[in-house]
């Protein structure tokens, strides 16, 4: 999530455990970019899609990946606080709600 330390990879990893502990498949678009473009291409201090571009990210690769996982695998759509100002995560949002799916929202805490 652009704008956000790290891009919010802390906070998608967090979500991601306590969803695999309740018996849930989930897909981490986070975990998809750190073993396509490595491990440290969630670092950035405010989040700045620029500092994840210059160690090899490509945003039309990622969204790929994450639109492709949606459309073939997907019952639901589980959607982190801030997700409103995430152009990813409405683009996964309004993919969702085209598919038909659930879509749940994490509620801040």
């Amino acid at each position: 999530m652009r704008g956000i330390k790290d891009f919010n990879f802390p906070a998608f990893a967090a979500a991601t455990a306590r969803l695999r502990s309740e018996g849930h498949l989930v897909f981490n678009p986070a975990e998809r970019d750190e073993e396509t473009f490595g491990k440290d291409i969630g670092k950035s201090p405010n989040g700045d899609l620029r500092d994840a571009v210059q160690r090899g990210f490509s945003l039309r690769v990622a969204l790929g990946h994450d639109m492709a996982w949606i459309c073939e695998h997907a019952d639901a759509i589980y959607l982190l606080p801030g997700w409103e100002a995430s152009k990813g995560a409405r683009a996964e949002r309004a993919l969702g709600e085209a598919l038909g799916l659930e879509i749940l929202a994490e509620r801040e805490s």
